[in-house]
């Protein structure tokens, strides 16, 4: 029976047992007989209310997302189809981009876009109220920004670029400027613009290329900071979380960040700044962007990780959870095909490594929004996850290593004793 239908069972019955019970006393009234037995009925009804209420709370809802680019989100008949998704799927979460690496800024309202030609605010028409469509139907929507790859404000604004030794716009391989992770300036340009996506409706803002660049002749970067290096790319980065949570946390606003997925493995910042701990101190969830196709051959002695979906995953997300809690991480995973051919065997094998190592949320990555529908469960998978039985070599082989971890932890307290 739902909590609803029996409330409405129980309420009444509370009034007549007041009734019964009598009211407060006053000069005209008389004290019943027996006081005690009526307060009791009273309270045992309250008490059944009580265990009702607190033995049913609501499910735990898992973050199953899908990314949306701006043109899927501004035509009414992908607004349809994508919705239709959500309706029959396991899928609950819409990442939608906001601004985009070409430096688009999909909003209206944001000061600093309008007054330099970066607004595109008519290429999602409507966003407000489409968010609270969205809303209506309990999907939980995210701001994607991307933060310092950007082509059209270092054009306009170029004391906010990553410059040449020469005093030009430096450019990766692809001939897209960045905006320079030192300049507070462009801190306060990325934060306004999360803030006007929070007022429009948005639940949470996602940082992704929040990093230095990586492609490209990065040794002719120049920076503000004349003394550029590891450690001062790596307290940037943090410097602009802790920022940008101060702002969207006054907000009721939750965090998130997009990252390499190496970086829940590597002993460095992988020279772009990025470091996960230091960096998951200041946001709510950690999106490592783990796609077997962007892995090397060898990672993880794996001979062609585009073609092991499940083992990528898995040693991604063993890495990442002896760093960061397990309920902070939301892998972005591999829906497209780049070399190897991706459907519904690969995405699931994905989402099956993730929950094998006890993580319940992720995100599905497609360019084009294209998604392998076969690979996804229906509504009702949003509230749970099952562990493969019997258990993978590879959790197999976790669970030894634990067991020798706590065998040798247990070794130096005898030690020490």
């Amino acid at each position: 029976m739902k909590i609803k239908n029996i409330i409405l069972f129980i309420a009444p019955l509370l009034l007549l047992i007041s009734a019964c019970s009598g009211t407060a006393p006053n000069s005209n009234s008389k004290i019943l007989e027996y006081p005690q037995e009526s307060q009791t009925i009273t309270d045992i009804a309250y008490r059944i209310l009580n265990r009702i209420t607190a033995e049913e709370p609501p499910p735990k809802k898992y973050i199953r997302g899908i990314h949306l680019t701006a043109p899927i989100s501004s035509i009414n008949k992908h607004r349809v189809a994508v919705m239709e998704l959500f309706d029959s799927t396991e899928l609950n979460t819409a990442v939608i981009d906001v601004k985009e690496l070409e430096g688009q800024v999909y909003m209206d309202g944001v000061k600093t876009a309008d007054a330099n030609g970066t607004s595109f605010a008519r290429a999602i028409p409507n966003l407000g109220q489409y968010l609270a469509k969205l809303k209506e139907k309990d999907i939980y929507t995210v701001a994607r920004i991307v933060v310092f790859r950007d082509n059209l404000m270092p054009r306009k604004k170029t004391k906010w670029a990553v410059k040449r030794p020469d005093g030009s716009l430096w450019m990766d391989r692809k001939e897209i400027t960045w905006l320079d992770p030192y300049n507070e300036e462009v801190w306060d340009y990325i934060i306004e613009i999360a803030e006007r996506a929070v007022d429009l409706g948005f639940e949470e803002i996602q940082f992704d290329y929040i990093r230095f660049p990586s492609d490209g002749d990065i040794t002719k970067c120049r920076y503000i900071n004349k003394e550029h290096s590891t450690e001062t790319a790596e307290k940037a980065l943090v410097d602009f979380l802790k920022k940008a949570n101060k702002k969207l946390k006054a907000k009721n606003a939750k965090i998130s960040i997009d990252v390499f997925g190496l970086t829940t493995t590597a002993e460095n910042d992988m020279g772009i700044g990025q470091r996960i701990v230091e960096m998951a101190e200041h946001v709510d969830y950690v999106s490592p962007m783990v796609y077997p196709s962007h892995y090397g051959k060898g990672n993880y002695g794996v001979a062609n990780p585009n073609k092991e979906p499940y083992t990528i995953v898995y040693k991604s997300m063993e890495g990442a959870i002896k760093r960061i809690p397990a309920e902070k991480l939301r892998p972005w995973l591999q829906d497209f095909t780049l070399g190897y051919p991706y459907g519904k065997e690969q995405v699931r094998a994905q989402i099956q490594a993730c929950y094998d190592n006890g993580i319940g949320d992720w995100l599905l990555w497609n360019a084009r929004c294209v998604y392998t529908r076969d690979a996804l469960k229906g509504n009702d998978a949003e509230t749970s996850f099952e562990q493969s039985d019997p258990p993978t070599p590879e959790m197999l082989k976790t669970a030894q290593e634990k067991e020798k971890e706590q065998a040798k932890k247990n070794a130096n307290d005898e030690r020490e004793n």
